[in-house]
């Protein structure tokens, strides 16, 4: 198990990564017993990741409507972790256990989007959504690199 130090720098170094070299915003610390190790939450710049199947319900509505759906970015779990460490699946199923799939403050920013909750392409952003993390793997030289992590099988996209 790492040190609280180690942790406590590892969320600092990704904290500051995400808020001054990527833009995001609302980003906290989110820490609890039963978790294995502190994360992180925020809201990225633009929509990071779009769910295969959201993919399609979106272009259907799109085609339906006429027009582009504009796609607001959503709040995201970040997992802090060193290149070093070593991780099994049990240690990953353990941070997925401990989270909701929409992270503090996401449920909020779902609610106000309006009135339209009957439309398919929206409810990915809610009820449909699924658990995912962005693992951020941080270098000795505090490079951080990016990767999606997620609960589950997720069908692969479509580009």
């Amino acid at each position: 198990m790492a040190s609280q130090d180690h942790l406590a720098s590892l969320c600092k170094v990704v904290f500051n990564n995400l808020a001054y070299q990527h833009d995001w915003t609302k980003l906290q610390q989110h820490a609890q017993a039963d978790q294995p190790r502190p994360l992180l939450y925020g809201l990225p710049p633009k929509r990071l990741y779009v769910q295969p199947d959201e993919q399609i319900d979106i272009i259907k509505a799109e085609k339906d409507r006429g027009e582009r759906i504009p796609q607001e970015p959503e709040v995201e779990w970040v997992l802090p972790v060193h290149l070093s460490e070593k991780w099994s699946p049990a240690q990953f199923a353990a941070v997925f256990d401990g989270i909701d799939a929409i992270p503090p403050g996401g449920a909020e920013q779902e609610a106000s989007e309006g009135d339209e909750r009957e439309e398919q392409w929206k409810l990915w952003r809610g009820p449909k959504r699924g658990k995912r993390i962005l693992l951020a793997t941080v270098q000795d030289d505090s490079t951080v690199t990016y990767y999606w992590i997620f609960d589950g099988l997720v069908k692969p996209r479509q580009n």
